[in-house]
């Protein structure tokens, strides 16, 4: 039960359709409900895989109450039939009312976190008044929080004023649903940690697997220049503001040019932008993502929320790129032993500015060898066949409990 399915969304998505076909190749049965946009076939089917798109909602920014609507949706006879005849059922997102349908027919319930959606309405667990990831035991999110959290995404005012309302009222419904299910998988141990340490959540309900890997195209480096690559639009979160700051120093010692994704239009800011290298692009189709992504060499992750294990470093070290990172969540845990990942303290600029410089001054022979050395990390600590198998043992024992 996912509001959003690959290609659409994103790391949550990409790894719900990994696990759909990984399954679907172990013999698994796999049943996905999905919305369904523009152009898309109402049943799409394949060996042991079969995919439902509903008509659940128009706009895609505001999933996460949208689903909330659509009980008519989840009680109809389509879905109660799914859930009669499924083993699991299984909730990679938001659609937490399926925990409640389960349960009402005996079926065990397995939930995917890759956000602290149990112990944050906000999901990221960060306080946006002061700037730090901080405990939430009791799932307050302060007034203050959710209204900075959405100014510094340029909500309209109508949008502001509902997310304070539903964050703070029925966002607090997700952590109850939640502890009725069987289940709930985080995407690393430091994300494990983390909503234990800020919920009563039992830790045996609690299990790590690691996202699978994406799909292993071998990269041809001919064309590698200097550049670097940024995929977090204007974030905060994401932490554009550190990367700003950052080429603004770099610009002082050398011109470099570092290409930045998923910016909308031409803003006031564009003319300085480019001033200092960052070169904007919208959000990418995959033939332009790709043909960009074979010319950098290497992939800058600034965040400053305890991202649990982001797919655009895994990405990164596939595709033999260097990747400087911030030192958050789980993703010193997904590069510990990297030779070619570098890790700064999250929101330092100037460690950020340093380690730039550093990279640039790599010979192309240097740097095209840490990269291929990244990707023969990468393949060898997340083993998609090992990841699979933890995870189809899992559902194998909720359903023979259930």
């Amino acid at each position: 039960m996912s509001e959003l399915f690959y290609p659409h969304g994103g790391g949550a998505e990409l790894a719900t359709y990994l696990y759909a076909r990984l399954l679907s190749e172990r013999d698994f049965k796999v049943a996905v409900v999905t919305n369904k946009f523009n152009n898309e076939p109402s049943v799409w089917k394949a060996r042991n895989l079969v995919i439902y798109r509903l008509p659940l909602f128009n706009s895609i920014r505001s999933v996460k109450f949208s689903i909330l609507r659509r009980m008519d949706v989840l009680l109809s006879s389509l879905i109660r039939e799914l859930v009669k005849w499924a083993d699991i059922v299984y909730i990679p997102r938001f659609w937490y009312g399926a925990v409640v349908l389960a349960k009402a027919y005996g079926k065990p319930a397995v939930v995917h976190l890759h956000d602290y959606t149990l112990v944050c309405p906000l999901a990221n667990l960060f306080d946006m008044t002061k700037g730090i990831s901080h405990c939430r035991k009791s799932f307050l999110c302060s007034q203050g929080c959710i209204y900075a959290y959405e100014k510094v995404n340029n909500r309209s005012f109508k949008e502001l004023l509902e997310s304070m309302l539903l964050n703070s009222t029925l966002g607090k419904l997700y952590s109850k649903v939640i502890f009725f299910s069987d289940a709930v998988v985080c995407v690393s141990y430091a994300q494990r940690d983390l909503l234990l340490q800020n919920s009563t959540v039992l830790p045996s309900k609690v299990h790590v697997v690691y996202n699978p890997l994406p799909e292993q195209v071998e990269v041809n480096l001919t064309s590698q220049t200097e550049d670097f690559g940024y995929f977090g639009g204007p974030s905060y979160l994401k932490g554009f503001h550190v990367l700003f700051k950052a080429a603004a120093l770099v610009k002082k010692v050398k011109s470099i040019k570092i290409h930045a994704t998923k910016f909308s239009g031409v803003t006031k800011k564009s003319y300085l932008l480019r001033k200092l290298g960052i070169i904007t692009y919208g959000k990418l189709d995959g033939r332009s993502y790709r043909k960009l992504y074979t010319e950098l060499r290497a992939i800058i992750v600034p965040s400053i929320w305890e991202e649990p294990l982001p797919y655009v470093v895994s990405e990164a070290l596939i595709n033999k790129k260097i990747v400087i990172a911030s030192r958050v969540g789980g993703i010193p845990e997904q590069v510990s032993g990297c030779k070619g990942a570098f890790l700064i303290k999250a929101g330092d600029h100037r460690a950020l500015a340093e380690k730039i410089l550093h990279v640039t001054s790599l010979s192309d022979e240097e740097a095209h060898d840490l990269g291929a050395k990244n990707r023969e990390f990468i393949l060898k600590k997340f083993s998609n066949e090992k990841i699979a198998d933890q995870f189809s043992s899992l559902l194998e024992k909720l359903s023979t409990k259930g």
